[in-house]
């Protein structure tokens, strides 16, 4: 079957597969702590979401109101450890997973990954274990969360869509995670049919917005796809900025693509 992928935006996506909605990371507030949003969230998208799958604490990737707005009846995924801090704020179906366990939502199978990222919940909340996910139905999905590049990548691939992170909120970009040119190398290791990079283009800390929305919004994209032309060239690459969507076919059906052309 047809898999449709929306970018809302950072590090939240709409994986539509096979009768299944499954929204990751889900943040989409105007203002997040000290982050504005650039851009609005189209919610009339995100009707009839499934559930939602949690890749570690951070604010900008586990934000209660933003799950709220989806209703607390909805069931989430979250790595093993990490139940307990929505629990408390009266999210009643949660579910845990620990790297390589794996979780059935409608026909779909979830199954967390491993990722290189820092999992505290700042300043002092809970610390547990980020983890990535793979979503097999028809097709694959593998959308990393937040990570840097880390031994055992390549045991993840190949899979025909890979969510790839290439940026972040901020001018610069602190250890566990992927930049550009970093990314197309996780590219070249996941061996995926379609590279769709995230985690850019959206969120922006407000005092550096006054004088107008800071380059590091829109250049990164660009940057992924010469890096990725060169370090996996027989990967196609989609890039959809935050709002946009696309649909993949399944193996076979495709027209040939390569790299997406940058729009300004």
């Amino acid at each position: 079957m047809a898999l449709r992928i929306v970018y809302v935006g950072h590090g939240t996506v709409l994986v539509d597969l096979d009768g299944v909605r499954l929204l990751t990371d889900p943040v989409l507030r105007s203002v997040v702590a000290h982050l504005r949003r650039s851009g609005r969230v189209d919610h009339d998208a995100l009707r009839g979401v499934d559930a939602a799958l949690v890749s570690h604490l951070h604010f900008d990737h586990l934000d209660p109101p933003s799950l709220e707005r989806l209703g607390r009846e909805l069931p989430i995924v979250v790595p093993r450890g990490a139940a307990a801090l929505l629990r408390r704020k009266r999210y009643s179906h949660v579910s845990e997973l620990a790297v390589g366990e794996t979780l059935l939502i409608g026909g779909l199978t979830v199954r967390a990954a491993p990722a290189d990222h820092d999992g505290s919940r700042l300043p002092f909340g809970t610390k547990v274990e980020p983890v990535g996910y793979v979503v097999e139905g028809s097709q694959s999905v593998y959308y990393a969360g937040d990570t840097g590049l880390f031994d055992g990548i390549t045991e993840i691939g190949p899979v025909d869509v890979a969510l790839v992170p290439i940026w972040g909120w901020g001018p610069r970009l602190g250890p566990g995670h992927l930049d550009p040119e970093r990314a197309a190398q996780a590219v070249a290791l996941l061996r995926p049919r379609v590279a769709i990079p995230v985690h850019w283009g959206t969120y922006y800390p407000v005092h550096q917005g006054i004088t107008g929305r800071p380059a590091y919004l829109k250049s990164p994209p660009g940057e992924f796809v010469a890096a990725a032309a060169v370090a996996a060239p027989d990967v196609e690459v989609r890039v959809l900025q935050p709002g946009d969507e696309t649909v993949v076919l399944p193996a076979g059906t495709d027209a040939p693509g390569g790299p997406t052309a940058v729009s300004d």
